[in-house]
């Protein structure tokens, strides 16, 4: 009955009450988008490396540490010696290390200097391996494996050549043109920086670099390939390691032997801690997101409120006639609550809509240029308390109007009786 009466009622006054729910519908667009990029990509955050132990750096801060060994911004302040890496691989707690070696790209992309071991260990998500879309691990010297993003962006299949950039910039005049790479395997997207990357073996960095001094090329030398296979192209140095442990009850203790290293000044990082440590930092900016949207919508919300509350005197003969055939003041009041919950819960629904189809259709951009994925279900424990909260805010500020209904209707009712 309350739902009929107040239905045709908003609909004598359409135009004002599609301002409103259009109102309504953006601002809990707005909330429940904050809400829900804020949660997904503190998942994707949380998901970008597993099964890690301890990250390895030259001695700096374990921020800095985390974004250029793990997340491919930055750069390193220095180098591991080749030798610390054989000492470190050799410890009786430790299961297995991935050397990593920076400081070259491709077309704004980073190309890392790895094992194969890489493929082997490194997890993200839930502890899920690397998987191959195509191809397979690197085997030969100038072997290429590339990450998701970079075969979709840059539109590379197996087999195709490629010339690698000295440094990290978008375009590089430092070519490392005297070898090309084959691109041998391409990666399953992760979600994850793993994606954003190209992976080619310590040798095959090493090699490149041969010609090179100081970070500029040498102009009349020249490596043949057939010379390279006699080389020795152990590298000297590395730019991190990923350790696996043999038990997690001495994370803390090999942790502590690295960091109090004798022959160089290392660092040894928990990735988790490190993560909370980061996302910890962007809580300042998350917070004011969520308070820009939430003010956002309380004065849409209030605006609702304000709507109902002058169409009231437009309504006193609609109220009065509502009493002359025998509703009550509460069937009134009832009404007009009914109206705010029609129109918030409209609202609720065409934003839930709107932000599901907005989703889906910048998915594959955020994965493919910020490697964070963003699920398009957003209907989460989390995101229905938001909903029911935003209901039950509306219907709060609904009192005002619905008690001036109230008390209009009773005076209406004393006016009769007398």
């Amino acid at each position: 009955m309350f739902f009929n009466v107040a239905w045709h009622s908003l609909l004598n006054r359409k135009y004002a009450v599609l301002l409103a729910l259009i109102s309504v519908t953006i601002s809990i667009y707005a909330l429940l988008g904050v809400e829900h990029v804020r949660h997904e990509a503190k998942a994707s955050f949380s998901k970008t490396i597993s099964g890690v132990d301890l990250i390895v750096g030259a001695r700096t801060g374990q921020l800095n540490l985390l974004l250029y060994s793990v997340f491919h911004m930055g750069s390193a302040t220095n180098n591991i010696a080749w030798e610390s890496f054989l000492e470190l691989e050799n410890e009786p707690n430790v299961a297995w290390v991935i050397p990593i070696s920076l400081g070259d790209s491709h077309r704004g992309y980073r190309v890392t200097g790895t094992t194969q071991d890489y493929f082997k260990h490194f997890r993200f998500g839930q502890g899920t391996t690397l998987q191959f879309k195509e191809g397979r691990p690197f085997e030969q010297l100038f072997d290429v494996v590339i990450g998701a993003a970079v075969a979709e962006k840059l539109g590379y299949r197996l087999y195709d050549e490629i010339i690698l950039a000295h440094g990290l910039g978008q375009t590089s005049f430092s070519l490392h043109d005297d070898y090309s790479f084959r691109v041998v395997g391409i990666l399953q997207p992760t979600g994850t920086p793993v994606d954003q990357a190209l992976y080619i073996s310590l040798q095959g960095m090493e090699a490149i670099h041969l010609n090179w001094k100081d970070g500029v090329k040498l102009p009349g030398r020249s490596v043949t390939a057939q010379t390279l296979d006699k080389l020795d192209l152990t590298p000297k140095s590395i730019t991190a390691l990923m350790i696996g442990l043999k038990s997690k009850v001495t994370i803390f203790t090999v942790q502590r032997q690295i960091n109090n290293y004798s022959k160089e000044p290392l660092t040894a990082i928990l990735p988790g801690i490190a993560l909370a440590e980061l996302w910890q930092m962007m809580g300042v900016m998350e917070n004011t997101l969520r308070l820009i949207s939430a003010l956002v919508l309380f004065s849409s919300l209030l605006g609702l409120s304000t709507m109902l509350l002058s169409s009231l005197r437009e309504r006193r003969q609609e109220i009065a006639v509502m009493r002359a055939i025998g509703a009550s003041p509460l069937f009134v009041f009832l009404v007009i609550q009914t109206e705010t919950l029609l129109i918030t819960a409209t609202g609720m629904i065409a934003a839930v809509a709107a932000l599901t189809v907005s989703i889906l259709s910048a998915q594959k951009y955020l994965l493919e240029n910020y490697g964070v994925f963003i699920d398009s279900f957003i209907l989460s424990s989390e995101m229905i308390i938001v909903l029911g909260s935003v209901l039950a805010g509306a219907l709060m500020l609904g009192l005002i109007p619905s008690l001036s209904a109230y008390r209009m209707s009773l005076h209406h009712g004393l006016a009769a009786k007398a």
